[in-house]
């Protein structure tokens, strides 16, 4: 009775330092996608976006992988910083949904500062070999 006490314990302490790293990992993940897009990382891109991606902005103008990535590349969507100000991160198996808030300040349109604040939510995949990735992005504009 005692074992099997111990290993009950030992599997649901397991089970919650797992399910930590997770969301360690994707809060990470998070933080480093962030800076790509503001550095034009585009090798970090292609590797966090999945080819699936559905990025859908605060504006309801929607990309896919090829067309957000391309976006960035050709000063369409130029990012000057995001800061990053509230994350929660749950798990579910294979799959990781990220709430957020963000400041995100853009580039100037018209000679003004662009800045937008946005409530966000992303879903993340474990894609095996390729690991976690971005599958969805979507947005809204805090007034």
């Amino acid at each position: 009775m005692k074992n099997i006490l111990i290993l009950a314990l030992s599997l649901i302490i397991g089970q919650t330092v797992l399910a930590q790293n997770t969301k360690t990992d994707i809060e990470s993940l998070e933080r480093k996608r962030f800076a790509a897009q503001v550095s034009k990382d585009f090798d970090f891109l292609e590797k966090i976006f999945a080819d699936d991606l559905v990025y859908t902005h605060s504006n309801a103008k929607v990309d896919n992988k090829v067309s957000y990535i391309a976006s960035i590349k050709e000063g369409k969507s130029i990012y000057k910083s995001i800061d990053l100000q509230e994350i929660s991160v749950r798990e579910y198996g294979k799959i990781a949904v990220v709430n957020g808030r963000a400041l995100i300040e853009l580039g100037p349109v018209d000679g003004k500062p662009n800045n937008v604040n946005l409530r966000y939510t992303v879903v993340y995949s474990n894609n095996g070999k390729k690991g976690w990735q971005v599958n969805t992005w979507q947005s809204t504009k805090l007034l």
